[in-house]
């Protein structure tokens, strides 16, 4: 799967908060891309990180620690 460099901040972004982290403000537009590619979703509390975009992350850091 092929995500914008935004994209892939923002799904880190989400993950760190996930995690308790104080995070930057996520951009909307990418925030909706990633809810449209099921990495993400949108609830009351805001965007919230799925458990596919949390598998995504870890395949990237894998691939990147290779």
């Amino acid at each position: 799967m092929s995500l914008s460099t935004g994209q892939f901040l923002a799904l880190g972004n989400l993950a760190r908060k996930q995690a308790g982290e104080d995070v930057d403000w996520i951009n909307i537009s990418h925030a909706r891309a990633l809810t449209e590619l099921g990495l993400a979703e949108r609830n009351r509390e805001g965007w919230k990180i799925t458990p596919e975009g949390i598998a995504l992350l870890a395949e990237r850091a894998a691939t990147d620690a290779v």
